[in-house]
């Protein structure tokens, strides 16, 4: 039996025929505390070539509805270096209203969605804005609007995804630069609806994953749009966002629990690439952490897993020992 410090859980590697166990814990938390700089509500991850952290937050603006008009003052865009422990760079000042989803791509560009503006921004690793789309403020579901769009992923190729999430559940693909190709799903509970697209990523082989938040489900699709597999959660009411590693070959998610008005918390989800379950940890066992509502996770080159926890304005870091 295996004892509880802090937190652990297993880590299965599938590509040898017996499952060799790494033990991860929840090594550190990065709040406005730790990073002794101001940060607020962490809402999207990525990891960059150096294994450094990138992550979007939203300074000192809460969420709420109808949205303010007034962009953030204040850096939105920092990126945190995993060995020296420090923000070593931060951008966005005045850009954004809204802060939501971030992905890094392989040649270390930052792109952001803001549910608030109705836009995605493509910036450089220096922070220059290198394309935006989306008519800023104006919501829309044509083929180059978004309606409170929530995430993007990007493709070998440099064509890209975005889950255009709360209002017009679906999702889009466009060539690198920019150019609309396609999209698929609608509104509904069915095989090829969405309640809100929440998190998208893709594995090696361009499948993409997208985290269906209020179907409480992860889809699978090939590069052309075509649903491969479902895998529904049974065990809480929204999955908030999905990582593929690419090492392993496992589909990491993140889920969300309330019960009669009582938050739980998040678990973190582990599947294999065919959505086969396979763990679990956080809320339902081997954690002793605070209550968490995670909003996206992100895993660097060495193993260990972030968690953006909403709840407490703070990343969790899970490390091997």
């Amino acid at each position: 039996m295996i004892e509880r410090f802090l937190l652990i859980f297993i880590l299965f590697n599938f590509n040898n025929s017996c499952a060799q166990e790494n033990i991860l814990k929840l090594s550190n938390t990065l709040n406005s505390h730790s990073l002794q700089v101001e940060i607020g509500t962490p809402t999207g991850l990525g990891i960059n070539s150096k294994n450094n952290l990138v992550f979007f937050h939203r300074a000192d603006r809460e969420w709420k509805t109808p949205f303010p008009k007034e962009k953030i003052e204040g850096n939105t865009i920092s990126v945190f270096d995993t060995k020296t422990k420090k923000i070593i760079k931060s951008f966005g000042n005045k850009l954004f209203v809204m802060p939501h989803g971030l992905e890094v791509d392989s040649e270390d560009n930052i792109w952001v969605t803001d549910v608030a503006l109705h836009q995605i921004f493509k910036f450089n690793s220096n922070g220059e804005l290198l394309f935006k789309i989306g008519q800023e403020s104006k919501p829309g579901s044509g083929n180059y609007s978004f309606n409170l769009p929530t995430d993007i992923t990007v493709l070998k190729d440099g064509s890209f995804y975005v889950s255009d999430g709360y209002g017009n559940s679906r999702i889009i693909k466009f060539s690198k630069d920019g150019k609309f190709l396609f999209e698929t799903g609608s509104f509904g509970n069915r095989k090829n609806n969405f309640i809100i697209p929440h998190g998208i990523d893709n594995d090696l082989e361009n499948n993409i994953y997208v985290a269906d938040r209020e179907n409480n489900r992860i889809k699978k699709y090939n590069n052309n749009g075509e649903l491969l597999k479902i895998w529904q959660n049974k065990q809480s009411q929204q999955l908030y966002s999905i990582k593929y590693d690419t090492k392993n070959n496992l589909v990491y998610a993140i889920d969300y629990f309330i019960q009669n008005n009582t938050i739980i918390g998040s678990d973190i989800i582990i599947l294999d690439n065919n959505l086969n379950f396979k763990s679990k940890f956080g809320r339902s066992k081997n954690y002793t952490g605070p209550i968490t509502r995670y909003h996206d996770i992100e895993i660097d080159n060495y193993g260990s897993i972030y968690a953006a926890d909403i709840l407490n304005n703070q990343i969790q870091i899970f490390s091997k020992y």
